[in-house]
């Protein structure tokens, strides 16, 4: 079983669109996918609540209050999304439960200046120091023709994170999310561009964890 834990301290990065989309595009490749949430707005369980029967179906992965519990028996990938302001026991424990972690990160100063102690946090994490989670960075939100998304790459560098993809801001991820739906539920046509922003991700997480 595959296990991926999407995360960012701060509200409004992204950390449920990063999820569901990667939900949903393992179920397209005909792999049984569950969807955990343990944050309390609880949007990707909302998401699921909305997706149309006749697409890949996705199944709903149920997280306790005190502690993240294993998926089903079958379950070939797993997502976590997670609520902002995750530290401590609580994100000690969810990078114990994972193979790899996703951070969201929007290229804003805000953004970027609360999300430095989080990524400090996570190279000081047992798991990651042993190669044991692998972390990366896809940017969210971004647009390629503005100088602070060229600034995120040397934000990250002090932590030793990758930036994998950036992914621009487009009205296809609002019209899909509030529809159960994702981009990887459209046709190629409508999704071409934005399909090849997701593929260094999707070429990431398929890669062995220790690089």
């Amino acid at each position: 079983m595959y296990r991926i834990l999407v995360a960012n301290p701060k509200g409004g990065s992204g950390k449920s669109t990063l999820a569901t989309h990667l939900a949903a595009w393992f179920a397209w490749q005909e792999q049984s996918a569950m969807l955990g949430d343990i944050d309390r707005q609880q949007s990707s369980r909302h998401w699921l609540e909305l997706r149309p029967a006749q697409l890949p179906q996705i199944g709903s992965w149920d997280i306790g209050d005190d502690k993240i519990a294993r998926p089903p028996k079958g379950t070939r990938v797993a997502v976590l999304d997670t609520p902002a302001g995750l530290h401590g026991k609580t994100l000690k424990h969810a990078l114990g439960a994972v193979d790899k972690v996703v951070v969201p990160l929007v290229p804003s100063a805000f953004d970027m200046w609360a999300s430095g102690e989080f990524f400090q946090q996570l190279a000081e994490m047992k798991a990651v120091r042993r190669d044991e989670v692998a972390v990366c960075v896809v940017g969210m939100r971004v647009n390629a023709r503005t100088q602070i998304a060229a600034q995120l790459e040397a934000f990250l560098q002090p932590y030793d994170v990758p930036l994998v993809t950036q992914l621009r801001e487009t009205q296809l991820y609002v019209q899909t999310i509030q529809r159960g739906m994702t981009i990887f539920d459209l046709p190629l046509s409508r999704t071409e561009r934005d399909r090849e922003q997701w593929q260094p991700l999707l070429d990431w997480l398929r890669q062995p964890k220790v690089q």
